[in-house]
């Protein structure tokens, strides 16, 4: 099997699933508890927090557990019309994951606006409407660091800066990012950030959401949990396991980066060099380093993706289920992707497990779904 999807989640690391395990014999008190059991699992809740904040570039008093980006995002949204006086207007970059696009969009009927940046042919965010947009008061600017289908980034730090100067809560979800690439939330100059612990071999179901220091942020779930932003006993399971993907990640995510940057660089060379017609999205702008969006001029991503699975090789397509059929993904359409297109549009994620073979497995299964690159070899 070749496993190209890495986007979407990941496998879960060896020493992840030891501190799930373990967190189920030993350590399973209520962090609440003021009997041994429950002190225990409070220590180990600090330090893993302590451990993930220093993946996220944060304090650890600034880390909310959630159970995964989604609702880390969710928290940012309505956390940012639930303040007070805080005006109906959220601003969102256009190619924003499609669940939180429609979280937006679906508070329209309660009358609030929802503007979607737009963003160049690379998928970039174009800085000109953003000004424009911050010039109204706004709740929330929510833009992704990197997106989930093209890799590419975007420069967080000046986007941040303007929101700051306009006084708009700026929110990054930072849950493609994290484990490949460094986060810097101090830096960056964020308000708040969301992120999930599967995207880089942690467990599902534990995420965060980042609150800025002295950040007044109505909770999402009413409780003493979390220091009353998010009620609930804490998933300590999961959240043992996103510390020690946390841990994994800081010690070798810069070496990770540069062989899967190499790896996916290889890919997209030969590719390119082989098989007629194909076209890289975002590749005009900095993407993450294992991720590869591509589309064979006349061919359906249905048609690639089973010729590849066939193959055993594993990866997804940008296109959106719907009762009528496929739809073009978002973010491509953003991007000025014609819909013939974007339906044909194959993403390729790679991982710390994708070597030489993998790549040229995959070039060779391309190459015969074109004709003319078939006859050439």
């Amino acid at each position: 099997m070749i496993y190209l999807d890495h986007n979407a989640t990941t496998p879960p690391l060896p020493e992840v699933m030891d501190a799930v395990s373990e967190c189920l014999r030993s350590g399973w008190g209520n962090p609440s508890s003021k009997h041994g059991h429950g002190q225990r699992a409070k220590a180990a809740l600090v330090a893993a927090r302590a451990d993930v904040a220093k993946l996220l570039g944060a304090q650890p008093v600034e880390l909310v557990f959630t159970s995964g980006a989604t609702e880390a995002n969710h928290h940012a949204l309505h956390g940012a019309l639930a303040r007070n006086g805080a005006p109906a207007r959220v601003l969102l970059s256009a190619i924003e994951h499609s669940g939180f696009i429609k979280a937006a969009l679906r508070l329209r009927d309660a009358g609030v606006e929802v503007v979607l940046l737009p963003v160049d042919a690379d998928g970039v965010l174009k800085m000109a409407p953003l000004r424009a947009a911050l010039e109204q008061p706004a709740a929330l600017l929510s833009v992704m660091a990197a997106n989930n289908e093209t890799g590419v980034l975007q420069p967080v730090a000046d986007i941040a800066a303007l929101a700051s100067a306009h006084g708009v809560p700026f929110h990054v979800d930072a849950t493609q990012m994290a484990g490949k690439l460094a986060l810097d939330f101090a830096g960056w100059g964020a308000d708040l950030m969301s992120m999930s612990a599967h995207k880089f071999g942690g467990p599902k179901g534990c995420g965060a959401l980042v609150v800025r220091k002295g950040l007044g942020w109505p909770p999402l779930l009413a409780g003493q949990q979390e220091r009353g932003r998010r009620g609930g006993t804490e998933n300590m399971p999961g959240i043992a396991g996103l510390a020690a993907a946390a841990r994994d990640a800081v010690a070798g995510m810069k070496a990770d980066a540069l062989r899967v940057g190499a790896m996916r660089d290889t890919l997209e060379a030969a590719l390119l060099e082989c098989v007629p017609g194909l076209r890289v999205f975002g590749a005009g702008a900095p993407r993450l380093p294992n991720t590869l969006y591509v589309a064979i001029a006349g061919l359906s991503a249905d048609r690639v993706l089973d010729r590849l699975e066939r193959e055993g090789i594993f990866a997804s397509s940008g296109a959106a289920c719907s009762s009528g059929g496929p739809e073009p993904s978002h973010v491509l359409r953003a991007m000025g992707v014609p819909a013939d297109e974007a339906l044909g549009a194959v993403r390729l994620s790679l991982g710390r497990d994708t070597d030489a073979d993998a790549v040229g497995r995959v070039v060779h299964v391309l190459r015969t779904l074109v004709p003319q690159a078939a006859a050439a070899t």
